[in-house]
């Protein structure tokens, strides 16, 4: 039989819909999405007043294996369900040792294992009884690129609109910090008109979140694809400006990567929309269009070059081999590289 493999989609729907597992473990580098189904778990499982005598929670650094398992082990008062929470159990010692409770867990039981920043290993016993038995998440950080596909997916299951441009700003602007993005998110729904269709906008975030939509790495992106020297210039200026919303560090990643990008379409056979946004796992056209005016503009020898730039302006930038230029001096000096 083929082990289910759990999205957190498909777990937070089975919740909402009361169809529970008597073990979740989640685990792996991205917190939130493990935070989010525990806070689910714990708002939905039971109800105010059960929560007195069924729910637990424990903490990796205060408990060891064998109190978890008495908790786990015992039958709810005046409940269905009794919940059990285990955060931080990267912590715990000896973690394998729940193997033979899981194997064969109490259905009245609900036992949640937060296991952050790593994974449990595999090929262990522990895991092919969760499997088995409840429900394994592996919680991964969403890679850059795949962010501003993210946030138009995550704003949708809040069926709230985004379109692309807002969606790459956000993304620009946060990165995969995705803790962040939900705070900067929360803020953007409270000032949707509570009636008719809600939508995030360009415009939307420039007023709430500090973003301009005319100044900012999308619009860079675009004009360094058009060798834009002006515009790349006023952006680069603004930068200057108002250098805590746009700081160098936020603009070097998105360079590299458009330019790695860029010299991986080079060597795709493909050079058409579709086959740039096939060999580059790009969801709107739009983006294809910059690489597509990349190729145009930039030889492959340049880019190759331009990526070692960038490497460099990185290191100065952290202060290596540099103790007087500014970051915004650094980012015109590379630009200037860029465009000539």
């Amino acid at each position: 039989m083929a082990k289910k493999t759990y999205t957190f989609e498909e777990i937070c729907r089975d919740i909402r819909g009361r169809n529970f597992q008597p073990v979740y473990v989640l685990m792996g580098e991205e917190p939130f999405f493990m935070d989010q189904i525990t806070e689910l778990l714990l708002k939905d499982v039971l109800t105010e007043e059960e929560k007195d005598y069924n729910q637990l929670i424990f903490y990796g650094a205060d408990t060891d294996v064998v109190t978890i398992i008495n908790a786990a082990r015992r039958f709810p008062m005046m409940s269905e369900y009794q919940l059990v929470v285990v955060r931080e159990a990267q912590m715990i010692r000896n973690i394998e040792m729940l193997t033979n409770y899981v194997k064969n867990p109490l259905k009245s039981t609900i036992l949640v294992i937060n296991y952050k920043y790593k994974t449990l290993d595999r090929r262990k016993a522990l895991i092919s009884a969760v499997e088995a038995n409840g429900v394994l998440f592996e919680s991964q950080k969403i890679k850059d690129y795949k962010m501003p596909g993210f946030i138009v997916s995550f704003m949708q299951e809040r069926s709230i609109g985004i379109d692309a441009k807002g969606a790459q700003m956000l993304s620009d602007y946060l990165g995969n910090d995705l803790s962040r993005l939900n705070q900067e998110l929360e803020k953007l729904v409270l000032v949707l008109p509570e009636n008719g269709p809600k939508r995030v906008t360009p415009e939307l975030i420039e007023q709430n979140i500090g973003l301009s939509k005319e100044y900012n790495n999308f619009e860079l992106l675009k004009a360094l694809s058009l060798k834009d020297i002006l515009k790349a210039n006023r952006i680069a200026q603004y930068f200057e400006k108002n250098p805590k919303n746009n700081p160098i560090q936020m603009t070097l990643p998105v360079l590299f990567n458009y330019f790695s990008n860029l010299l991986i379409c080079y060597y795709s056979k493909d050079k058409s929309e579709n086959g740039i946004m096939a060999a580059l796992g790009l969801r709107n056209s739009f983006q294809a269009k910059d690489y597509l005016f990349g190729l145009k503009n930039y030889s492959a020898m340049k880019v190759f070059q331009l990526i070692g730039d960038i490497r460099i302006t990185d290191a100065r930038s952290k202060g290596v081999d540099n103790s007087s230029v500014s970051d915004a001096d650094l980012l015109k000096e590379l630009l200037y590289k860029i465009l000539h």
